[in-house]
């Protein structure tokens, strides 16, 4: 049995967040990562993670498909501090599944990079998902990545990438029209969302 849309006149509703779901309906809305949480736990599933990470996760359980463990997360054997990166590092040194940005690891790439080293979301996100890389490969990805505009951000942080976006398109918009148009653009499916269109409404 598959939830209930609702229909009015200003077009289709978001669908309540429930078992009942496919993993291409809850693809097509925006939900917040607490409400992700929510229905995690209510499956059974893993809430942790990123927002994407958790996402992907609930999209398998509610396709039928159950993964014994989902691959963004090591067995928990393997969770403890003994997983960590520690002692003498160089850059061969290889990154394990679970691996932090640690204290020790900013002392390594600062080593590296030099002082303006920063764990900032290109390397938060290079360290997450680089089990089996190695720190060589982590230094080339800081450089890599420092020709990337400033304040680039992050797919999880929707909302500060709306409002930059929308800005950059409607530099004489104020606050609260950016607001308006950010809760009309959550409130739809993916395939209907406007392009940062401006709202002149309340």
């Amino acid at each position: 049995m598959h939830p209930v849309l609702v229909h009015d006149d200003v077009g289709e509703r978001r669908p309540q967040l429930m078992a009942e779901l496919t993993g291409a309906e809850l693809q097509r809305w925006y939900w917040l990562a607490t409400e992700l949480a929510g229905l995690a736990r209510e499956l059974g599933v893993s809430p942790s993670g990123s927002k994407q990470q958790l996402t992907a996760r609930l999209v398998a359980v509610l396709d039928g498909n159950t993964p014994g463990q989902p691959a963004d997360q090591p067995p928990r054997r393997d969770r403890g501090r003994g997983r960590q990166l520690t002692g003498e590092l160089n850059l061969h040194s290889v990154i394990p599944r679970g691996q932090r940005c640690s204290q020790v690891l900013r002392r390594f790439f600062t080593a590296q990079v030099g002082p303006s080293f920063r764990f900032d979301g290109p390397m938060r996100e290079f360290v997450a998902t680089g089990a089996g890389r190695t720190l060589g490969e982590a230094v080339e990805h800081w450089h890599a990545t420092r020709g990337r505009a400033p304040g680039d951000i992050a797919p999880q942080f929707e909302l500060n990438r709306f409002l930059r976006d929308w800005h950059a398109a409607h530099p004489d918009g104020n606050r609260g029209e950016a607001f308006v148009a950010w809760r009309l653009h959550r409130s739809l499916p993916v395939e209907a969302r406007p392009s940062n269109e401006r709202s002149d409404g309340p």
